[in-house]
């Protein structure tokens, strides 16, 4: 397994560690239901630098992005985020990501983990223009501090006024005496927050200025565990889990991030998907009893229809109830319709509703 430029100090701080993508990842610290609560209520740091950088550029650069991504990253100017994805000659998800503008001919895209190797593979497939690309994800760390005292913390280590960086923007300025850092105001959360890129030889320097920063807000380490229950009571999709290959973003509810005025890998598909219409959609549900559904598990109608499957599921911290992402047909897919979930050979009752499942600052 691969490691991280922190995993010494997760394995000292006696993380639950267990491998994910490929890497040695820590999963939990104290439990996964405080760490989530220390994120909705306080801060908390994950060390998520197992995700992928890379760096497009060159005169052709965004001609690049603009083919192989669903977005319209030519809306993009410098300090500037997009979330996009990446489709496959069918119409299909070979992931999802952000795109950053460095400048003009400069651009980073942040992939998921466990498809680094893929996506370079498919970018260099796909580049006809001569643009530069490389791969750069063994050379950064990337933390994510997250929680609404994430900025308060933050800003006790750079002079960059914090407030000025709006959500999905950035700036490239010195943190904790250490410089280049990227300064994101993304996440995975919901809950707001930060998100840092730096070099890898920084990482155990500025996880611990980002410690003492945040000691008088109750800061704690937050594993992968975590990560995923905020992550799903916002309603965001898991790539392997909620998307992969063979869905589409339209599918997926992400049509808002598929942009028809320009062309791009299997525009034409997704085109013809969208006004023939949908047979399934991805969709939230929560259980009305006190079942958990897991991913798999299959969904029936009210009249006993196989009707699709979870994609994830688990018990929200915060609601206290059950919730799950999962696709049905489109017949049944409007709000507050009633399915049921096939759980060890029992019909759960779950009812159809609108995402995220909570309301935070940011949604």
């Amino acid at each position: 397994m691969k490691e991280t430029a922190l995993t010494r100090v997760h394995r000292e701080l006696g993380a639950k560690m267990a491998e994910f993508a490929g890497c040695n990842m820590p999963i939990q610290y104290e439990g996964i239901n405080a760490e989530h609560e220390t994120v909705r209520r306080s801060v908390g740091v994950f060390d998520v630098s197992h995700m992928g950088e890379i760096i497009i550029k060159g005169p052709e650069a965004l001609s690049l992005i603009q083919k192989i991504t669903t977005n319209d990253a030519a809306k993009l100017t410098d300090g500037k985020v997009q979330y996009s994805c990446l489709t496959n000659d069918y119409g299909g998800i070979v992931d999802d990501l952000l795109v950053y503008r460095l400048d003009i001919d400069t651009y980073m895209l942040v992939v998921n983990a466990s498809n680094i190797e893929k996506d370079f593979t498919w970018i260099k497939l796909k580049n006809t223009v001569n643009a530069e690309i490389e791969n750069i994800s063994d050379k950064i760390s990337l933390l994510a501090v997250q929680g609404p005292m994430a900025l308060a913390t933050l800003q006790k280590l750079t002079k960059v006024n914090l407030l000025e960086i709006p959500y999905y923007n950035f700036q490239i300025n010195t943190l904790a005496g250490i410089s280049n850092v990227i300064i994101s105001n993304t996440g995975y959360t919901g809950a707001g927050g930060f998100e840092l890129y730096f070099s890898s030889v920084d990482a155990p320097v500025l996880w611990n200025h980002i410690f003492d920063a945040g000691k008088q807000f109750g800061i704690r380490p937050i594993g992968l565990g975590a990560r995923d229950t905020l992550r799903l009571e916002m309603g965001y999709c898991l790539y392997g889990n909620d998307i992969d290959d063979t869905t589409s973003p339209l599918e997926a509810g992400l049509g808002w991030i598929t942009k028809f005025d320009k062309e791009f890998t299997a525009h034409q598909i997704l085109r013809e998907q969208k006004s023939g219409g949908l047979s399934r959609r991805l969709v939230g549900f929560e259980m009305l009893d006190r079942s958990i559904p897991r991913h798999d598990y299959k969904i029936y109608s009210e009249n006993g229809v196989h009707i699709g499957k979870v994609t994830s599921g688990t018990q929200s911290p915060t609601l206290k109830k059950a919730v799950g992402l999962g696709y049905i047909d489109s017949d049944f897919a409007t709000e507050n319709t009633t399915v049921f979930v096939s759980i060890r050979n029992k019909m759960c009752p779950a009812r159809i509703c609108r995402l995220p499942f909570i309301r935070t600052q940011i949604s």
